[in-house]
């Protein structure tokens, strides 16, 4: 038996993010501070939020709900992903993702999730500008001591 009043399964992506609860009930919300007041406001008390690991988009919400006292668990993609297949899934769509990964909350011990500190974050943050700034700019015109690559 689960410990949690609820649990919640966070599809997230780079405009909005899905939830569906352990009622089944779907709600999606923007991508963005107002979704993430929106989507605290109806977490029940004693809930575990449980998400994919998905880059700078879980990051956001993850730290947002953990320094507001939500428990928060990130797991791998690809155990999901496992799991999906499983169960003989054939829909793929962000509301049956959700769906799957607040499935996978209820029946897996996830770990769960530690804020970084903000030193942390913000060497996370500088190593994202850094690797956005190396895709958007040619191999051929970074200089690196004084030689083109």
């Amino acid at each position: 038996m689960n410990k949690y009043t609820k649990i919640y399964g966070v599809d997230i992506s780079k405009d909005v993010f899905d939830v569906v609860d352990s009622g089944d009930i779907h709600h999606q919300f923007s991508n963005t501070s107002k979704g993430f007041v929106s989507f605290l406001k109806s977490i029940a008390v004693g809930s575990l939020v449980v998400m994919e690991a998905t880059g700078y988009y879980h990051y956001r919400l993850a730290q947002f709900l953990f320094k507001n006292g939500i428990t928060v668990s990130v797991v791998n993609p690809l155990s999901v992903k496992r799991f999906i297949q499983m169960k003989l899934a054939k829909v793929k769509t962000d509301k049956s993702d959700a769906k799957a990964i607040c499935a996978y909350g209820k029946v897996n011990e996830v770990p769960l999730y530690n804020a970084l500190t903000e030193s942390q974050a913000e060497c996370l943050q500088l190593f994202r500008l850094l690797d956005n700034y190396l895709k958007n700019v040619p191999l051929q015109k970074i200089i690196f001591t004084g030689r083109k690559f």
